[in-house]
């Protein structure tokens, strides 16, 4: 069977859900025995959204190979379960970037390089190196952005060409659209989707499948409407309700019969769906039998997106545990070794998340001194494992003015400092320790029980790492390096042995979660959160006043 490929856009507004539209049907695909890929092309003229502020574009997500990608690309992991890779991320910077490289190089003859023909034939040149690859059975392929914006044209021309160019019945094109709720009129509009519709084929890019996004179910005059006006079939309007959770959509896509259109227009062999796995993830989720509260400490908490993998990470634990993980947002600008009692003082595990530069890092490392001293389950990501190194050589090592380098330079104790490699760099993008590395686990720790087994590797986007001409001070003084890089003696984990639970990792392990395979630290975390909820008076309460209403 030749390669499909299948494009999806989205009209009128952005934020309507392309990314979780897209892992649904890979999912519904994957579970009819289909091998399935998803690329993400972004418009942006940046390279990669590396140097990008989370705040513009939420969390980078960084894939084995050590490409820095849009978010998105972590919820194609989650939902297929899937490892990608910079083939996976496209954007109008990179296709830029590339026909430059090409034209310095003399490849294009000394011709005129144009948007057409030289931007398309790059943009297909990226979308048929996954296909081409043999690998898959399918590419879906979501383009970023709305269809109508001058930046989404390029990409829009080069899938009518590649439609052209490797056949009709190779592909299809998959339209999400919004068909908005009028309360005053007390009615849904579809106005719209259809001049979405006309706009996108004005571009010459004809949907053959309409997905609408609604607050109110789609009846059969709204569905014959849309059809009619917008050259589909009443079959191909696909009604995409609200769900309460992300992992209810494929369930969703699969009663209204996406995937079944999909697989009819394709011409596809499929086996029948196993879904019994996600079926009983779903039905975890959304009715867990207890909650617990853990903090999660950071930066850039105003905008959620930019933790958006440990969110999911928190939800996957949880399933696994049957309780629902509450996250109380902290902004560690916010947080004083005064206040500290009183903000986290109803929380039964805290996190202090990743970052950059040195805004809110005294409040990042109050929160690590209140949960080791008060033995409350603590995990530390990336920035968040170096402020527990930080904060544990100042308050038990001794060393009062033990920092980062990243913070102060001048530091008589640089216990975090900037790796060697790193020093004379003058480029941002691109540059970090990032990707797949080996991880070798102690033996008798939390992380080794957790992950059983001794060797390991995790995902990394970071420049400063402990320093191994002080660590000694570390351990002279308890704490455990509880994982090591065996190539280059660099510190992974570390960990308090008389402690409730206290875990730090220099890498990422949130952006290895997925539902079928829920990453072990967040499982244990989260149990070892739950525990220490239960033995509190306030979760015995909840617990029995839930019981006198009659829930579980």
């Amino acid at each position: 069977m030749s390669t499909k490929y299948i494009f999806v856009t989205g009209g009128v507004t952005s934020s309507l859900g392309k990314g979780i539209i897209c892992a649904s049907l890979g999912r519904l695909l994957v579970a009819q025995g289909l091998k399935v890929t998803i690329q993400k092309l972004d418009p942006y003229i940046n390279v990669d959204p590396g140097t990008m502020n989370p705040y513009e574009h939420g969390e980078v997500y960084v894939t084995d190979d050590g490409a820095e990608t849009d978010l998105d690309l972590g919820h194609y992991e989650r939902f297929l379960d899937i490892k990608t890779s910079q083939s996976n991320n496209v954007t109008t910077g990179r296709v830029y970037y590339d026909v430059i490289m090409k034209e310095r190089q003399g490849a294009y003859l000394g011709k005129t390089v144009q948007v057409i023909p030289h931007i398309t034939d790059e943009i297909q040149s990226h979308v048929l190196k996954l296909g081409q690859s043999g690998n898959y059975d399918i590419v879906l392929v979501e383009i970023g952005g709305t269809v109508g914006d001058i930046e989404s044209l390029p990409y829009i021309e080069a899938v009518r060409q590649l439609r052209y160019n490797v056949g009709r019945k190779n592909t299809l094109s998959i339209h999400l659209t919004l068909v908005p709720y009028l309360a005053a009129a007390g009615e849904l509009k579809t106005k719209p989707t259809q001049h979405s519709v006309k706009t996108l084929s004005e571009s010459g890019l004809q949907p053959d499948i309409l997905v609408c996004r609604t607050e109110h179910h789609l009846d059969e005059t709204i569905r014959r409407k849309v059809a009619q006006f917008c050259n589909v079939e009443i079959e191909d309007v696909i009604e995409s309700a609200d769900a309460k959770s992300i992992y209810e959509v494929p369930l969703l896509m699969q009663k209204e019969g996406l995937d079944k259109r999909v697989i009819d227009k394709l011409n596809l062999k499929t086996s029948k769906p196993k879904l019994d796995n996600w079926i009983g993830f779903v039905e975890a989720v959304c009715n867990p039998s207890g909650e617990i509260n853990i903090a999660l400490v950071g930066k850039y908490v105003e905008h959620h997106d930019s933790y958006k993998s440990i969110v999911e990470a928190f939800i996957h634990a949880g399933a696994v545990n049957d309780c629902k993980v509450n996250i109380k947002w902290i902004q560690s600008d916010n947080l004083t070794k005064d206040n500290v009692s009183d903000v986290l003082k109803n929380v039964s595990g805290v996190l202090v998340a990743p970052g950059f530069g040195g805004r809110g890092i005294e409040g990042k490392l109050s929160a690590v001194n209140f949960a080791r001293t008060n033995n409350i389950p603590f995990f530390g990501i990336c920035l968040g494992m170096q402020c527990a190194v930080i904060e544990y050589a100042r308050n038990v090592c001794g060393w009062e003015d033990a920092n980062s380098t990243e913070f102060d330079e001048n530091s008589e104790y640089p216990i975090i400092d900037i790796m060697q490699d790193q020093k004379d760099l003058k480029n941002m993008g691109g540059t970090m320790r990032l990707g797949k590395y080996d991880c070798k686990l102690k033996k008798g720790t939390r992380s080794f029980e957790a992950y059983g087994e001794e060797n390991i590797d995790e995902r990394h986007r970071h420049r400063y790492e402990v320093n191994n001409n002080l660590r000694y001070k570390l351990t002279e003084h308890g704490m455990t390096l509880a994982g090591m890089n065996p190539e280059r003696d660099l510190v992974e984990i570390v960990e308090i042995e008389d402690h409730s639970w206290f875990v730090g990792v220099q890498f990422h392990p949130e952006l290895k979660s997925t539902v079928n395979n829920p990453h072990p630290l967040f499982v244990d975390f989260v149990k070892a959160s739950l525990k220490n909820a239960k033995s509190t008076d306030s979760y015995k309460s909840l617990k029995k006043a839930k019981a006198a209403t009659g829930q579980s």
